[in-house]
């Protein structure tokens, strides 16, 4: 093995994959292609003379010296990010990029509780519809759904599950039934009815009205256009407000979770402030309204 230390980019390509699990989301946050990160990568395995990574047609694993490697090398940078943020001006503010409707509808509404609690931390929140939104550079932290039993990245946290229920404006949802009512869904989640009617033992439904997210189509059927499905916690004001009624007393499990995926390492403090309360707060069971 060579003496000298390896590329400062090769080991950075290396502990993004080891974070995100992926070559294309390591590339995205490096703004490179995905070849030049397995370029930086096989590098890097042949500086060290060890595998470093077990490579498939989709997927990519971490050996057991590649493991141990990426957890000490997480520290290593984690280290370099908290020495930047304690240097004057150095202080930025907590990045968040989550999906559209789980920010606007669950997280930004506790917002102000956090920043009670913590008034010399500041948060950004950013939102995308995109499944492979996580690989963005500017996140500290990012939320994404996965399976329960499959975290979307190393270390990352297993927040709420992703809960179902149909709900329609009060002049449609008199009969506190789906029969004859337009569905609709978003991109984002377009097999949820899908879900909904298995669980249920009904017959498929036709084919929903897709909506780019679920807060679309959540106003949709503000609107009155139709029922929509989602979780019971991103409609909480609405039925205090008596805009949208449940059409069924039950809510089913999708199957899936959301995740908080965050750095590999040690915290800078406001991140580590920021992910203990979104912990707390997850924990706290919701009001039915």
């Amino acid at each position: 093995m060579a003496n000298d230390v390896p590329s400062l980019a090769s080991l950075h390509a290396f502990v993004l994959v080891a974070e995100t699990g992926s070559l294309s989301a390591a590339a995205a946050r490096l703004n490179v292609t995905q070849p030049a990160v397995s370029k930086r990568l096989r590098e890097l395995e042949a500086r060290l003379g060890v595998p470093l990574l077990r490579r498939g047609a989709n997927l990519v694993r971490l050996t057991e010296a590649g493991a141990a490697y990426a957890e000490a090398l997480g520290e290593g940078f984690a280290r370099i990010r908290a020495a930047t943020a304690a240097l004057p001006g150095g202080s930025r503010p907590v990045r968040v990029l989550a999906y559209t409707t789980w920010a606007l509808r669950w997280l930004i509404p506790r917002l102000a509780g956090f920043r009670t609690a913590h008034p010399g931390v500041e948060v950004e929140v950013s939102t995308s519809t995109d499944a492979h939104a996580a690989s963005d550079a500017r996140a500290d932290v990012a939320v994404r759904t996965s399976p329960a039993d499959t975290p979307p990245a190393p270390g990352a946290l297993r927040l709420q599950p992703v809960l179902l229920a149909p709900f329609a404006a009060p002049a449609l949802a008199r009969g506190r039934s789906l029969a004859g009512l337009r569905l609709l869904a978003s991109r984002v989640r377009p097999n949820d009815w899908a879900l909904w009617h298995a669980a249920h033992g009904l017959a498929p439904a036709s084919a929903p009205l897709v909506f780019e997210s679920t807060t679309l189509a959540i106003q949709a059927a503000m609107e009155g256009m139709g029922a929509v499905i989602c979780s019971p916690a991103f409609v909480e004001r609405e039925l205090r407000r008596r805009t949208l009624r449940r059409l069924a007393p039950d809510t089913i499990p999708a199957g899936d979770h959301y995740w908080l995926i965050r750095p590999v390492g040690p915290l800078r403090p406001a991140v580590a402030a920021f992910t203990d309360w979104l912990l707390e707060e997850v924990a706290e069971p919701s009001c039915p309204p």
